[in-house]
């Protein structure tokens, strides 16, 4: 299971607020959360994205933690020379966090092989994806990690067509393959669940990665109370899981070791989590029913880990 998070290390103060971010929005609340785990001493890297858009802005800086904008690309190489040099001024590990923000295009897409790299060469780093399944800042485009069915300004959704043609990259299990010390995935929907798996990546000492669903009401097409409701759904039915993967020098299994920290033995409907989001309202219950089965595929192999 995944370890929980100790309330005696949350903060009470607030090192993410007065962001001009979209009511409702997912991505907000999983750098909030995250920050008040890591606390006032974390060193923040953001890219390009939503997160950079609607917390730095001029003459008001968002972050209570030192915090810097990268290049789209570079997020994790922009991490490796930030640990990099506290370490040549003899900083210790525990004496601060390094972590990353990036969106699900910044980090499956265009940042993959910074975030590569880091993970190749172990830097100590923690390395977050905050994933609403598009490039949202710039206009709702497709990224990598975008659901097959959802409608974006670059697969768009009507009569004679049906959204995004091409399936969700397996993130997770592509930096698994590294065996990186740490990965997990996570969802807003289940914030103790995120937060713990916060405080354990950054008691680990090498690179960490951390994928959590935030859901996009503008980009979605649900409403801006719905978030970590959806959040939770789609953990719920399937069509996300938690999961943890410890890689052997943290595991002592050769390989490493995977662990599902939610397998239900029932899941809740497919089609309901669909229908309520205007991204997939173009979805025939043909298509909905193979995305069912794609899922149902899917727990065959999770379960087989």
């Amino acid at each position: 299971m995944a370890a929980k998070v100790n309330a005696r290390t949350i903060t009470d103060d607030e090192l993410f607020f007065g962001h001009k971010a979209c009511a409702g929005c997912g991505g907000s609340l999983a750098v909030r959360a995250a920050l008040k785990v890591l606390g006032p001493r974390a060193i923040c890297a953001l890219p390009a994205g939503c997160m950079s858009a609607v917390g730095f802005n001029f003459p008001q800086l968002c972050f209570a933690n030192n915090a810097i904008i990268t290049p789209f690309a570079a997020t994790a190489a922009v991490l490796s020379g930030i640990e990099a040099g506290l370490r040549a001024q003899g900083k210790k590990p525990e004496d601060c966090t390094v972590v990353g923000f990036a969106g699900d295009g910044g980090t499956a897409d265009i940042g993959l092989q910074a975030l590569s790299g880091a993970i190749d060469r172990n830097d100590d780093i923690l390395y977050i994806c905050y994933d609403n399944e598009a490039y949202m800042n710039t206009g709702i485009q497709k990224s990598s990690l975008t659901p097959f069915g959802a409608k974006t300004t670059t697969t768009p959704a009507g009569k004679n067509a049906h959204g995004c043609l091409t399936q969700k990259k397996s993130l997770f299990e592509i930096v698994a393959a590294h065996g990186i010390p740490y990965a997990a995935t996570a969802s807003i929907g289940y914030l103790p669940d995120f937060m713990g798996k916060v405080q354990k990546a950054a008691s680990i000492r090498g690179a960490k990665y951390l994928h959590v669903i935030a859901p996009c009401p503008t980009g979605w097409g649900c409403g801006v109370d719905e978030t970590v409701e959806i959040a939770k759904e789609v953990v719920d039915c399937g069509l996300w899981y938690l999961a943890e993967y410890e890689g052997p020098q943290v595991s002592g299994v050769p390989g490493g070791k995977f662990t599902l920290n939610r397998d239900p033995k029932e899941f809740t409907s497919v089609a309901a989590y669909l229908r309520r989001q205007g991204r997939f309202r173009a979805l025939s219950d043909e298509e909905v029913a193979s995305v069912e089965q794609g899922r149902d595929e899917k727990w065959r192999y999770l379960r087989s880990l």
